[in-house]
């Protein structure tokens, strides 16, 4: 158990720095998007993340010895979208296409739902990252909407 703690705590870990990476919320190109005002303070975004993100590694380090090869290639792609939609948004500045990623990481819902298959425990610790990629989805849309064209 404690390596696969390891393992998908590193992988998050890569996640959430590959993604960081990519995020610049002080580039002129960012600070010039209309956004909503009910768009959350950045701040709150790197805390939410980071709590979302070991949430995520418990959850991994519960389900993925139990899932097989189908589980955790869903773990990996969730992770790979995750990182992803950083790098679509802010350093590929295409709103619409991040759009499209968020949705589809809202797959995250289905993550959810194996991993509670497979440990109730790890299925509830992916509640709050389901609920907030679906948020995501939303913010990422109206983004995308008001600053087309």
């Amino acid at each position: 158990m404690r390596s696969t703690t390891l393992a998908t705590s590193a992988a998050v870990a890569a996640t959430a720095l590959v993604g960081s990476a990519a995020t610049d919320v002080t580039s002129p190109w960012y600070r010039r998007l209309d956004k909503p005002r009910w768009q959350p303070p950045g701040p709150v975004f790197g805390v939410v993340w980071t709590v979302l993100y070991v949430l995520l590694a418990a959850a991994g380090s519960r389900a993925v010895p139990r899932g097989g090869r189908g589980y955790v290639r869903a773990y990996a792609a969730n992770l790979l979208l995750n990182a992803g939609w950083s790098w679509t948004f802010f350093r590929a500045h295409r709103p619409p296409l991040a759009t499209v990623e968020a949705a589809v990481l809202a797959s995250t819902a289905d993550l959810t739902r194996r991993s509670a298959r497979l440990d109730r425990v790890a299925g509830r610790l992916l509640l709050p990252y389901a609920g907030w990629t679906a948020f995501a989805v939303v913010l990422s849309a109206d983004i995308a909407r008001r600053n087309a064209g």
